[in-house]
C-alpha cells in the first residue's frame, strides 16, 4: 500500500481520537440517554416550552455525536479497505477517495470543536440597525434581516421576530430577532460590528454610487438557569405605543416596552408581543442577554490582552464589506475571506463560509487579513 496513504490513514485515527477527547463523545452519549429516557416519560409534553427546549438540547447533542458515530465506523471500515487492497490494487483508488472524503468530515467536526465558549451552544438574539446612509442605510439593515433569516432556514433553525420598526420610506430603522438551534450564538456572535455595504442606490434619482452602514448586534439568548446579576433599581423602563399597519390593525395601547440598564447604557425593547405583559418579559430576556454578552466580551477583552495581534469585532467597527458596484464580491475585513457572487451571500448560501473562516482565525488557524477600504 502506498505510504502516503497509510500516513494519512493513521493521522485520521489520531485526529478523531482527539476530537473525541476535546468533544466529549462519551459524555454526550451518557447525555443523549439520559434525555431520552426523559422524553419518554408520560408528561414529558405537559410544559410545551419546557419540552421544547428539551428537544433543541437533544438536537445538539446529536449534531455532533452522530457524525463522529459515524466516522469511527467508516474508520474501522477504511482498514478493512486497506486490507483489501493489498491484495488488489484495483481497489488503492477507492481507498484514497474514501481518505479524501473523510479529511472532510473531520475537518468539518474540527471546526464545531472551535465552538466552544461559555455561551455557543445557546440560541442568538441578533439586532440590526439602520447607521449612515439614509434610506439606503434603512434598506440595507432590512437586507441583512433577511440574509441571516435565510440562513437559519436554511439550517432548519427556528426564528422568532422580536423588534421590527419600519422605515417611513423603506426598509427598516432596526429589527431583533432570535434564532434557536445548535450553537446559533457561537457561528452568529462574530457578525457584531458595522456591515458596509456599495451599491447604485435605487433611491437616487442620478444613480449615484450610494455607500451606506448598517450595525449588527449579537447577544446569546440564555436561559433562567444562567444567571445574570440584573438590579431591578438600576433599570428604567419607558412604555410607548406600538407601530403597526395602520387602519385596524394600529396598537390603541401602550403596549410597547423599551428597558434601558442604567449602569451600562443598554437599552432594548420589543412590541411584537401581544400584550404589554408578553412585551415586557421579552424585553428583560433581550435584557439578561444583552448583558451576558458584555460580560463575555469583557472576558474576551482580558484574554485577546496576551496576545499582541486580535481581529476587530468591538460594536461599530467595519467588519465586512459587500458589494454591487462597480462588481459584485462581499469580503470580510478580518479574515480576508472573499466570495465573488453578492447574492448567493445576501441568500444565505454562501455565508457559513464567513462563519467558518472567523472561528479559525479566532482558534488562531489562520492569520488575520487586514484589509482597506475596498474601494
Amino acid at each position: 500500500m502506498d505510504a502516503e496513504l497509510t500516513q494519512r490513514s493513521q493521522a485520521i485515527r489520531s485526529r478523531l481520537v482527539q476530537l473525541q477527547d476535546s468533544l466529549d463523545h462519551s459524555g454526550k452519549n451518557k447525555a443523549i440517554k439520559k434525555i431520552e429516557e426523559q422524553m419518554a416519560a408520560p408528561d414529558f409534553w405537559n410544559d410545551s416550552e419546557s419540552a421544547q427546549k428539551v428537544v433543541m438540547q437533544l438536537k445538539g447533542l446529536k449534531g455532533i455525536v452522530s457524525p463522529l458515530n459515524e466516522l469511527e465506523s467508516s474508520a474501522e471500515d477504511l482498514e478493512a479497505l486497506f486490507e483489501m487492497a493489498d491484495e488488489d490494487e484495483s481497489i488503492v483508488d477507492e481507498v484514497r477517495s474514501e481518505i479524501d472524503r473523510l479529511e472532510v468530515v473531520l475537518d468539518d467536526l474540527e471546526l464545531k470543536a472551535l465552538l466552544n465558549g461559555p455561551n455557543d451552544s445557546a440560541g442568538a438574539i441578533v439586532t440590526i440597525n439602520a447607521r449612515d446612509g439614509g434610506t439606503d442605510a434603512n434598506d440595507w439593515a432590512d437586507m441583512l434581516l433577511r440574509m441571516y433569516s435565510a440562513w437559519a432556514v436554511g439550517q432548519e433553525y427556528k426564528i422568532e421576530l422580536l423588534d421590527r420598526q419600519e422605515n417611513e420610506e423603506a426598509g427598516i430603522n432596526h429589527a431583533s430577532i432570535a434564532v434557536r438551534g445548535p450553537m446559533a450564538y457561537g457561528y452568529l456572535k462574530g457578525e457584531e460590528g458595522m456591515h458596509r455595504l456599495v451599491r447604485i442606490s435605487p433611491f437616487n434619482s442620478e444613480s449615484k454610487r450610494q455607500t451606506s452602514f448598517a450595525a449588527v448586534s449579537v447577544s446569546p439568548e440564555i436561559d433562567d438557569s444562567i444567571e445574570v446579576n440584573v438590579e431591578k433599581k438600576d433599570v428604567r423602563e419607558d412604555t410607548y405605543r406600538a407601530s403597526g399597519a395602520g387602519g385596524q390593525h394600529v396598537n390603541k395601547t401602550d403596549s410597547a416596552i423599551r428597558l434601558t440598564h442604567i449602569p451600562t447604557n443598554t437599552v432594548v425593547q420589543c412590541q411584537n408581543q401581544r400584550s404589554q405583559h408578553q412585551n415586557r418579559d421579552t424585553a428583560w430576556k433581550m435584557l439578561r442577554a444583552k448583558l451576558a454578552r458584555i460580560e463575555e466580551e469583557r472576558r474576551e477583552a482580558e484574554e485577546a490582552k496576551k496576545y499582541e495581534t486580535q481581529a476587530r469585532t468591538g460594536f461599530g467597527s467595519q467588519i465586512r464589506n459587500y458589494f454591487l458596484h462597480p462588481d459584485q464580491r462581499v469580503k470580510d475585513a478580518r479574515t480576508g475571506h472573499y466570495v465573488g457572487n453578492f447574492n448567493s451571500v445576501l441568500d444565505g448560501s454562501e455565508l457559513q463560509g464567513f462563519f467558518d473562516a472567523f472561528l479559525r482565525l479566532k482558534a488562531g488557524k489562520t492569520e488575520a487579513v487586514h484589509s482597506g477600504d475596498d474601494d
